[in-house]
């Protein structure tokens, strides 16, 4: 007996399996080559001072978030509300990085709707970001206490992302203990 005519059919449940699979993704999250590595070697001048200089030395030793945004961004006015509240409670570092902007826009912007961030970094041509992997705003980041990239947020947060993604995280990446930096 040849099993000759049971390859289609194996096929065809493999295409089902594949397929099926695909049903449960979420087209919204895009995997980052970046989760769980260390955060990119940067220095950029800061949104406020383009003399002082914003590294990725920022990140060590605290759990912290790094929120790409511009002020032409439609979507980043709609969550920014959200990170003032954010940055009021005062528990985690919430970083700027301000992409493909006029400095002026961007201060204006703040000056508008408020500052929630710790410090700002400017990056108008956009090379920094492109060693973030950013290709849109808003992006948001967590970074651990050893500087690495733990979850990156693509597009807007809003409550949910915030209450049931991000503040768990946050809460467990705290627990963890910090690099020990060299002397």
């Amino acid at each position: 007996m040849t099993y000759r005519h049971l390859i289609p059919l194996g096929l065809f449940l493999l295409l089902v399996i594949l397929f099926g699979r695909g049903l449960f993704l979420n087209p919204r999250e895009i995997p980052s080559a970046l989760i769980d590595k260390p955060v990119p070697t940067f220095d950029l001048p800061t949104l406020y001072n383009p003399e002082k200089r914003f590294t990725d030395k920022i990140f060590d030793g605290k759990v912290s978030l790094y929120n790409v945004f511009a002020s032409w961004c439609t979507a980043c006015r709609d969550e920014h509300p959200l990170w003032m509240e954010f940055a009021r409670e005062g528990k985690y570092p919430l970083y700027g990085f301000n992409y493909k902007d006029k400095r002026e826009d961007a201060l204006e912007w703040l000056a508008e709707l408020g500052d929630p961030y710790v410090e700002i970094a400017y990056d108008f041509p956009g090379l920094s970001g492109i060693n973030w992997g950013v290709y849109g705003v808003p992006e948001t980041f967590i970074i651990d206490k050893q500087g690495n990239i733990r979850y990156k947020q693509i597009g807007p947060i809003n409550r949910e992302i915030l209450e049931q993604t991000i503040r768990p995280l946050l809460a467990r990446l705290e627990q963890e203990p910090a690099k020990e930096l060299p002397q």
